[in-house]
């Protein structure tokens, strides 16, 4: 199970959107506070849907705090100041993936105290990714390199439809000119 840790986060729905994301990909998040929401909060809820029973979240009174409950955990901090991508590191089961703070990112002093500082690659005017999406797509690629431990890949009712390229194309071109 991978871990996804959240240093002080600061947007309920960024914080919601990541439990559902635990949920749909077995992940334990992890919250270091403070926090300037409560987790009821309607944004939070709303963007976790039903999801928040199927994760339980540990949380920590400080960075310090998580270290001292962590102590043989391997921590890689995503950091716009990291020099590695996220592609090249190999991952191990039960990794843990730390976040900033929306606003500010990781500070000097947590960022330098993990195993590794990995970016996610992004244009050179850019400042960040968003917080939810940062996560997914480093989970996702933990998941994908341990080739997608428990869970499902296909539906198990999935059918997929066969057809003619021809038959796609005509139903495309009549989606895209109806009523025109």
């Amino acid at each position: 199970m991978f871990n996804i840790v959240l240093f002080e986060p600061e947007q309920p729905g960024n914080v919601g959107n990541i439990i559902r994301l635990c949920a749909n990909a077995n992940a334990q998040l992890h919250i270091i506070k403070p926090i300037p929401f409560e987790m009821d909060d309607k944004k939070l809820r709303r963007a976790g849907l039903d999801y928040h029973e199927y994760v339980h979240i540990k949380w920590y009174d400080s960075y310090d705090d998580f270290v001292q409950q962590n102590p043989q955990a391997r921590v890689f901090s995503l950091t716009t100041k990291g020099s590695t991508t996220y592609s090249e590191i190999k991952i191990e089961p039960n990794d843990f993936f730390l976040f900033g703070p929306e606003s500010r990112g990781l500070p000097d002093h947590v960022r330098n105290h993990t195993y590794g500082r990995i970016r996610i690659p992004m244009a050179a005017y850019a400042r960040s990714i968003n917080l939810a999406n940062s996560v997914s797509i480093m989970l996702y690629e933990a998941l994908r390199q341990q080739n997608f431990p428990e869970l499902t890949l296909a539906s198990p009712d999935f059918k997929p439809v066969k057809t003619s390229l021809g038959k796609r194309l005509a139903l495309a071109v009549r989606i895209i000119f109806k009523g025109n």
